[in-house]
């Protein structure tokens, strides 16, 4: 059994707002404490909530490292890079932002898993922060059920970011990605997941309650943490 804590909203924007502010409290501390904040956040449709919110606090954005969770292997420029909804919100705001993707290694994925893992080597980990979304099939940033588990699971403990194939691909991305590694997002300070809708609360509670052994990645992961986990959750 994995603890967590829960924290429930209203609504969706109730708990944007409530993320926001918890963001910005624990950048403050960081930068406070070792003069600079390393800050993970996913992709998806919270964010896209968050990160106006974020993006207009007053923090000294010079001292702030904001990176992915994970990205799907296509150029900056393509809808479908969650590093272009971070440069919309934060490109203006003087923060480092750090993309997980090399474009010259589009076409392969094992290769653009090791360039973004020699590139991780030169950041001060553990991360201040990990925020973890997670999909109806219990998958988190790009570590899903399936044929890849074991591989993105059970690698080396110094790797920090590898590249995989999620298989079945999923219709609304259907590309191979670049995913930070199991050991990278459960060795943060602080983790936090966000989730909405009944279902996602069903599958992470099975998760949390299954810990280290469990057959979902956000089980896998929240297992292997030695953080506090905070649960947001709203319908």
């Amino acid at each position: 059994m994995t603890e967590a804590e829960w924290w429930e909203f209203e609504n969706v924007e109730a708990m944007a707002k409530q993320i926001a502010d918890d963001i910005e409290f624990i950048i403050k501390q960081a930068i406070e404490k070792k003069g600079r904040a390393l800050i993970i956040v996913p992709g998806g449709s919270t964010p896209k909530l968050v990160f106006p919110t974020l993006a207009a606090r007053d923090l000294d954005w010079s001292k702030v490292t904001l990176m992915l969770t994970d990205d799907r292997l296509v150029a900056k420029d393509n809808p479908l890079s969650n590093f272009g909804l971070l440069t919309k919100h934060f490109g203006s705001s003087g923060a480092e932002l750090v993309s997980l993707i090399d474009e010259n290694y589009l076409d392969d994925r094992a290769a653009a898993g090791r360039a973004a893992d020699q590139k991780l080597a030169s950041y001060k980990w553990p991360a201040d922060l990990v925020w973890l979304g997670m999909g109806n099939d219990g998958h988190t940033a790009s570590i899903f059920p399936g044929p890849n588990f074991d591989e993105a699971v059970n690698g080396p403990r110094e790797r920090r970011a590898l590249g995989l194939l999620p298989v079945p691909l999923p219709p609304e991305a259907p590309v191979a990605r670049v995913t930070l590694s199991l050991s990278t997002l459960a060795s943060a300070h602080t983790v936090m997941v966000v989730i909405t809708g009944d279902h996602k609360r069903t599958v992470l509670t099975d998760a949390l309650k299954e810990g280290a052994s469990s057959r979902l990645p956000v089980g896998r992961v929240l297992g292997e943490t030695e953080a506090s986990i905070d649960v947001y959750w709203s319908k």
